[in-house]
């Protein structure tokens, strides 16, 4: 049964593009509706252990670079609005709670080679593939590309 329902996942990084191009063709073979999300992963409320710090401030403005650089993408890969995600929140969590919201049957995420305390604390793919209701394709990306 062809996927009708594709979610892509992207970092808005040097990698996006490998991962959207992928998403992109697999929607297109199946003809299935394409969507794209961008999770924020929110400021620390304090900084140092003493110092309590607001950065609402800085949060907006994050906010407001993602969504400029989520519309260009989407807008070159013709995802209408209604399919352009952004939240904020932890991506591990965020992607298959976001993949449910939308009835999505596969989700596409980036991977890289984890090696060092990267792979003793498990990384965001792993954390989807635990936590997805669904198909979840992890496209190996280099990070240097």
């Amino acid at each position: 049964m062809p996927y009708q329902n594709i979610l892509v996942a992207v970092d808005l990084g040097a990698t996006t593009e490998t991962v959207t191009r992928r998403a992109a063709s697999l929607a297109n073979q199946n003809n299935a509706l394409l969507h794209v999300l961008h999770v924020i992963e929110p400021l620390a409320i304090t900084y140092g252990g003493d110092i309590p710090m607001d950065f609402s401030a800085i949060q907006e403005e994050i906010q407001g670079q993602a969504k400029q650089q989520l519309d260009k993408l989407c807008s070159a890969l013709s995802v209408p609005e209604s399919n352009r995600h952004l939240v904020t929140g932890r991506p591990e969590s965020e992607i298959p709670t976001r993949a449910k919201a939308v009835a999505c049957d596969l989700i596409v995420v980036g991977t890289h080679a984890r090696w060092g305390l990267s792979l003793l604390l498990g990384s965001t793919t792993d954390g989807v593939m635990h936590g997805a209701e669904c198909d979840v394709l992890a496209v190996k990306v280099d990070a240097a590309t």
